[in-house]
């Protein structure tokens, strides 16, 4: 064919083949996985404790959940959930404001996947709440990733005064940790990134996702703990910090109204009930 005499028909051609050789010659999207977690079971006798002034004395029954992210370059496990210890009858909390229990137990849901915590090379607790923290011990071997604040808090003089109980993580070689100031890639490819968000407690974080076939997921923490919560804006009385908890709210609804993010709240057991859990994983 002479180049001469068909170049209209040959540049759009030539174009084309050119865009596919680009895009065959692309690195593939990292290969990650992130399995759910059910950690617990909390029940909540006077709900107005998370929404001051709203529902008091009426109860609600909250999930708790644990992630585990398996990239290429390594496995991130994000908070521990309650201890396994509990056990399904459970106990009471704070003068029974809380009744706390584990149905499925952690370790249990990990063998089913083959997976060991002493294997795993990254620990992220979104902060040091027991509740997130019940079987951090298991994962001594970790490098623990931990706002600079938080870790003050946690494994300073007083962290009973933060509503922390370090012997939920006294196993823990705090020296193995890599203390954040903001937000962290944890992998340095935009896919799994820590969001400082304080004001729940002084070093709160939460992690968002880039998933190659689920897309964008926001793991919130604490940052809400149900759903209507979120729509109103409401505050806990026990956080840390009201202004700064307000702030962080604004951060990452910006976050997700811009990338159109999946925005998961770890205690909301009417939406988690819609999650699929680990054996399955979201890629």
């Amino acid at each position: 064919m002479s180049t001469t005499r068909y170049p209209k028909l040959l540049t759009p051609l030539l174009i084309i083949l050119g865009i596919s050789a680009c895009a065959s010659n692309a690195p593939a999207p990292p290969d990650i996985k992130l399995y759910v977690f059910q950690c617990g079971n909390i029940e909540v006798r006077d709900i107005s404790l998370f929404s001051p002034g709203v529902n008091e004395g009426q109860s609600k029954q909250l999930t708790n959940s644990c992630y585990l992210i398996r990239h290429p370059q390594g496995d991130l496990f994000w908070d521990t959930g309650l201890p396994d210890s509990i056990g399904a009858e459970g106990i009471d909390m704070m003068d029974g404001a809380f009744h706390l229990s584990v149905s499925q137990p952690l370790r249990k849901q990990l063998a089913e996947i083959n997976v060991t915590p002493e294997e795993i090379e990254w620990l992220g607790i979104s902060h040091f709440h027991s509740d997130h923290t019940g079987n951090a011990n298991w994962f001594a071997n970790a490098t623990l990733l931990i706002q600079q604040q938080e870790y003050e808090a946690a494994f300073g003089e007083n962290p009973q005064q933060f509503g922390f109980k370090p012997n939920s993580y006294n196993q823990f070689n705090a020296e193995n940790s890599k203390q954040l100031q903001g937000d962290h890639d944890v992998f340095g490819d935009g896919r799994v990134v820590i969001k400082s968000t304080p004001g729940h407690t002084p070093g709160h974080q939460l992690l968002y996702l880039d998933l190659p076939e689920s897309g964008r997921i926001v793991l919130s923490g604490d940052l809400y703990h149900f759903t209507s919560n979120r729509e109103h804006r409401r505050v806990p009385s026990f956080n840390f910090n009201k202004q700064q908890t307000i702030q962080s709210m604004e951060q990452i609804e910006n976050l997700v109204d811009s990338t159109g993010a999946q925005f998961w709240i770890q205690h909301d057991k009417e939406q988690n009930a819609n999650i699929k859990h680990a054996p399955e994983y979201y890629r």
